[in-house]
C-alpha cells in the first residue's frame, strides 16, 4: 500500500511541466516583490525597481524592461528606469509624443497596449509601428500605464526582442499588479522628496527670518535718532518733495550732503513710502568696513573662501532681496569693488566670494556720500560709469547752516526727546543759548547739534536748558572755505579739546557722533595727525 502511494506521488511530481513550474516561480516572485516594496526606504526605490525589472524579465524570459515618465509640457516620455539582457539594445533616452502618437494616447487614457507581432497593431498606429521597427526593435511587447493617485505619470514596457511571443491573461494581470507596486513605490518616494524639499524651504525661510530679525535687533540697538524729519525751511521741503517723487519707483537714488545732514533718515523715508516698505531696509556703511571685508559684507562668502571664513555667510545684497539696500559713504568703496557693484546694479546678479554660482536679486539701491563724486571721477578715484548709474535721481541735503531757520525746531525736538529719556521735563530754552546755536556753523550738522544738546542736558540739571558755546567760531557770514577745510579745522579743534583722545567716554568720536574707526579713516584722508 505504502509502495503504491509513493509511486503515485512520484508520478504526480514528474507530471509538473516546465510551463507550470515557470508560472509557479513567477507567482512566487510577484508575492516576494510585493512584500519587499512595501517596506522600502525612499532612497532604495530606484535601485530596487531596476533589480525587480531584471528578475521579472528573467522569470518570463523577456529581454528588456523600460519605465518612462511623461513630461506634458514637452510632450515627451523620459526614461527613468531600465534593464536589458546582455547584447540587447536599449530604447532612446527620450521618446517624443509625435513618434508614438497612438501608443501615447492609449497610455495617457489608462489603456493597455499589447502586441505579439508589431504589424498586428491597427492602421491608425502606422507612425508608431514605423518607430518601433526603426528604434524600439521589439518583436512583441506589453506597455502599461503607470498611475499615481488616479493620474497617469508615464508607462512601463516589457519587450521580447529575439522572438515573438503570446501574452497570457494571467501574465498580463500579474504585470499590471507589479506595475502598480512600482507606481506606489514611486509615489512614496516623490512624497518623501516633496516633504524634504518643503522642510528645506522652511529651514531656509526660518534662517532668513532669523537673519532679518538679527539685523533688525542690531538696527534697534543703534537707536535711530530721528523718528521724523524736522524742519520747515525751503531746503528741507525741497528734499522731502524729491523723496516723495522717487519713493514709488525702483530708481537708484543718490543722497549728497555733508556728514550729519540726515542722509540715512531720508533713505528710510524713501523706503517707508515705497512698495518695499513691508521688509526692512538693509544698511551698509562702506567707510566703516576694512577694504578686505567690504566684498564679503556686500556679496557674501562660502566656507573656506579665505583664511578665517569658517562658515558660509550671505551678504547684504541677498539679505535685501525684495527690499532696499542703503549704501552709506559709497565714495569710500575701493575701486576694485566698484566694477562688481556696477554689475549688480545693471544686471541684478553676482557671485559670493569663493563660489562660481550666480545669484540673482531684486534690490532697490539708495546710496549716500559726503564727498564730491564728480571730482573723484576726474581724479580717477570713482568709476565714471558707476557714477552715472548711481546718480539716476540725485537729492542734495542742505547743511544745517544752510537752513538756519530750522535750528529752533530741532533744538526743541532734541531737548524734549532726550529729556524724556532722562526722565526730565525741560520747560524752556534760554534765549541766549538759542541765539548762540543759530550763530554757530555746525560743521557736524544735525548729528553734532544733537550730541551737544545731550552733553549739556547731562551737565545742567535745571528745568531751563542752556548751553555755553564760548570759544566756538560764530556762523560765518560769507565763508569761502572748502568743505574739507571746515571739516579738517573742526575735527582738529575737537581733538584738541579732548587731549587728542579719540575713543571712550568724552572722546572726539563721541563728541562728533562718529564711529572711532570712521573718524580715524576721515583723519587719514584729511591729513590730520593724532600727534599734532
Amino acid at each position: 500500500m505504502e509502495r503504491r502511494f509513493n509511486c503515485a506521488m512520484n508520478a504526480s511530481l514528474h507530471s509538473v511541466t516546465p510551463e507550470v513550474e515557470g508560472h509557479l516561480h513567477f507567482e512566487n516572485l510577484v508575492i516576494s516583490l510585493s512584500a519587499r516594496f512595501t517596506h522600502l526606504l525612499p532612497e532604495q526605490v530606484d535601485a530596487e525597481i531596476e533589480t525587480a525589472m531584471e528578475r521579472i524579465c528573467k522569470a518570463l524570459r523577456l529581454d528588456r524592461c523600460t519605465l518612462a515618465t511623461y513630461d506634458a509640457g514637452k510632450s515627451v516620455f523620459h526614461i527613468t528606469h531600465r534593464w536589458a539582457a546582455p547584447g540587447v539594445s536599449t530604447v532612446p533616452e527620450f521618446m517624443p509624443h509625435e513618434n508614438i502618437p497612438w501608443i501615447s494616447r492609449k497610455l495617457m487614457g489608462k489603456e493597455l497596449v499589447q502586441y505579439s507581432r508589431v504589424d498586428d497593431l491597427p492602421a491608425e498606429a502606422a507612425v508608431d509601428v514605423d518607430y518601433i521597427h526603426r528604434m524600439i526593435k521589439a518583436k512583441s511587447g506589453t506597455l502599461l500605464p503607470v498611475c499615481v493617485g488616479g493620474k497617469v505619470i508615464g508607462g512601463i514596457a516589457f519587450d521580447a526582442m529575439l522572438a515573438e511571443r503570446q501574452w497570457s491573461a494571467q501574465v498580463t494581470d500579474r504585470l499590471q499588479l507589479l506595475t502598480q507596486v512600482f507606481a506606489n513605490a514611486l509615489s512614496r518616494k516623490q512624497y518623501d522628496e516633496n516633504l524634504q524639499h518643503a522642510y528645506s524651504e522652511i529651514k531656509k525661510l526660518k534662517e532668513k527670518l532669523e537673519r532679518e530679525n538679527l539685523y533688525l535687533r542690531e538696527e534697534i540697538r543703534l537707536e535711530h535718532q530721528h523718528h521724523e524729519v524736522i524742519g520747515q525751511s525751503e531746503g528741507i521741503r525741497r528734499v522731502l518733495k524729491s523723496a516723495e517723487q522717487v519713493a514709488s519707483t525702483d530708481s537708484t537714488v543718490l543722497l549728497q550732503g555733508e556728514t550729519g545732514t540726515g542722509k540715512e533718515l531720508i533713505a528710510r523715508a524713501i523706503h517707508d513710502s515705497s512698495k518695499r516698505k513691508d521688509r526692512p531696509m538693509v544698511k551698509v556703511n562702506c567707510a566703516a568696513l576694512p577694504a578686505t571685508l567690504v566684498e564679503s559684507e556686500l556679496f557674501g562668502r562660502e566656507k573656506g573662501a579665505y583664511t578665517g571664513a569658517l562658515s558660509r555667510e550671505i551678504g547684504r545684497f541677498e539679505l535685501a532681496n525684495g527690499s532696499t539696500l542703503f549704501l552709506d559713504e559709497i565714495g569710500e568703496l575701493p575701486l576694485e569693488l566698484q566694477a562688481k557693484l556696477l554689475r549688480v546694479l545693471q544686471e541684478g546678479e553676482f557671485e559670493r566670494l569663493g563660489s562660481s554660482k550666480t545669484i540673482k536679486v531684486d534690490v532697490r539701491i539708495i546710496v549716500a556720500t559726503a564727498r564730491d563724486l564728480r571730482t573723484m571721477v576726474k581724479e580717477g578715484k570713482f568709476r565714471e560709469d558707476l557714477y552715472y548709474r548711481v546718480s539716476v535721481f540725485p537729492i542734495h541735503l542742505p547743511a544745517l547752516r544752510e537752513r538756519n531757520e530750522d535750528i529752533p525746531m530741532l533744538v526743541w525736538h532734541f531737548v524734549r526727546e532726550i529729556g524724556r529719556r532722562m526722565g526730565r521735563n525741560i520747560e524752556d530754552v534760554r534765549a541766549s543759548t538759542m541765539k548762540s546755536f543759530q550763530n554757530y556753523a555746525w560743521p557736524g550738522n544735525v548729528r553734532e547739534l544733537r550730541n551737544v544738546i545731550e552733553r549739556h542736558l547731562i551737565t545742567n540739571t535745571g528745568p531751563i536748558f542752556e548751553a555755553d558755546l564760548t570759544g566756538l567760531e560764530p556762523f560765518p557770514q560769507e565763508s569761502k572755505k572748502t568743505l574739507e577745510s571746515i571739516e579738517r579745522e573742526y575735527i582738529s579743534q575737537v581733538l584738541k579739546s579732548t587731549g587728542r583722545r579719540i575713543r571712550g567716554k568724552g572722546g572726539a568720536a563721541e563728541i562728533l557722533g562718529m564711529n572711532p574707526s570712521t573718524l580715524e579713516s576721515r583723519m587719514k584722508k584729511l591729513g590730520i595727525l593724532r600727534s599734532q
